[in-house]
């Protein structure tokens, strides 16, 4: 009988033991897990959650023209619409309403009649007239009024445009497949990168 007594001693010590360690919840594999997955989590919010502000300055047919603080990764036009939209006189596809905003950036909306006049001026003679073409702002069909500027080379500085954001220079253009150092030249003094 002792004999039993000392197993079932034995028994209970190793079943307490048991019953505590698995209670136990830093021993949890479930509690660290989660702990580890909350941390993940709150990393990616923080990535997707953008901190920076970034001043635009929007101009011409909007409502209320003006400098504007937006967050970055804001499209244009969100920014837009925070200067009260665009005016019965807007032309729409003088901007990239998709694009995301840059610091320092500015958002110039022409007006219908500006759009008409230079579309007429402009003519067959394959040169645009009066001011410079934004290399940044400009349609595919504007680009190719450009004088060496075909269907293909303009669709080549839009899709460069849109994968690499806007450009920093006019130089930037030989970035562009198809553009080299001499169609740059030729183009200088047609193009503006604001």
């Amino acid at each position: 009988m002792s004999v039993l007594k000392r197993y079932v001693w034995f028994i209970m010590v190793l079943a307490v033991i048991g019953v505590l360690y698995f209670s136990n919840p830093s021993n949890d594999g479930k509690t660290e897990r989660t702990e580890v997955e909350e941390v993940t989590i709150q990393g990616e919010e923080e990535k997707k959650t953008p901190s920076a502000t970034m001043k635009v300055d929007v101009k011409g047919e909007v409502n209320t023209p003006g400098v504007y603080t937006m967050k970055e990764g804001t499209r244009v036009d969100d920014v837009i619409k925070e200067a009260g939209g665009m005016t019965e006189n807007a032309d729409m596809t003088s901007v990239n309403l998709a694009q995301r905003i840059q610091d320092e950036m500015v958002i110039f909306v022409t007006s219908i009649t500006t759009a008409q006049s230079t579309s007429n001026e402009s003519g067959e003679g394959n040169t645009p007239s009066g001011d410079k073409l934004s290399i940044n702002r400009a349609s595919a069909s504007e680009m190719e009024t450009l004088n060496g500027i075909g269907p293909s080379k303009a669709a080549s500085i839009i899709k460069y445009r849109e994968e690499n954001g806007p450009f920093a220079s006019v130089e930037d253009l030989v970035n562009v497949p198809g553009i080299g150092e001499k169609t740059l030249e030729g183009l200088k003094e047609w193009i503006t990168v604001p």
